[in-house]
């Protein structure tokens, strides 16, 4: 979101990897990625892991340093290479080559119709806790007008399929304990309406218009 949107998207907590091979592939992978470094950037994998089953993840945490100084520590998350939309997106991220800092001219991101199928199915898994920010990151799509609703139903439907934990069409009600955070999140952004039922009616007319399509 940030990379594609930086002025009108909320701020990520860690990031997602779709890497080829089984889990223990994926981490020599990454851990040879990371030996790689980047710029004045060097990293560190911390020896905390955790096996995220239902979607056959692998999180870890990444201790990166910026010359001599600790810059932060991430979560990255190190999910299967299933995805068939890839974009190469140009970064928006605002103020980096002011700090100086080393900006690729594109990165490899999950195609956009790809992505809202997966936060689709995430926020409205059984049991599905602290995913509000999914719901407005999916109408944050689709106010921009950058989505193929036929293309997301087509990518939701293979992704439901795999994890297997519910079934597409899922039911398109924002859960009442998310209400709060939902208008939170649709003030901070900001989102052309912080009302619960408005937010609650666009995202089941948008997943209408996605399974019709």
């Amino acid at each position: 979101m940030e990379l594609r949107y930086a002025a009108v998207a909320r701020a990520t907590k860690d990031l997602d990897l779709a890497l080829d091979g089984d889990r223990a592939a994926r981490m020599r992978t990454f851990e040879n990625a990371l030996k790689l470094g980047f710029d004045d950037f060097t990293f560190r994998l911390k020896p905390k892991t955790h096996h995220l089953d239902a979607v056959d993840t692998v999180r870890v945490e990444v201790a990166i340093q910026h010359r001599t100084c600790g810059w932060q520590t991430i979560d990255v998350d190190l999910g299967p290479a299933g995805a068939t939309e890839v974009d190469l997106v140009a970064p928006a991220v605002e103020g980096l080559v002011e700090m100086n800092l080393a900006v690729p001219p594109q990165v490899r991101c999950l195609g956009i119709n790809e992505q809202v199928a997966q936060k689709l199915h995430v926020c409205t898994a059984p049991g599905a806790q602290g995913r509000a920010r999914d719901i407005l990151d999916i109408l944050r799509f689709d106010l921009l007008g950058k989505i193929d609703h036929a293309r997301v139903r087509t990518a939701a439907k293979r992704t439901f399929k795999e994890i297997g934990t519910h079934a597409f069409p899922p039911v398109a009600e924002i859960p009442a304990a998310w209400s709060e955070e939902v208008v939170n999140l649709a003030r901070q952004l900001p989102f052309p309406t912080d009302n619960a039922n408005e937010l609650a009616e666009r995202f089941r007319t948008l997943l209408t218009r996605i399974v019709e399509s």
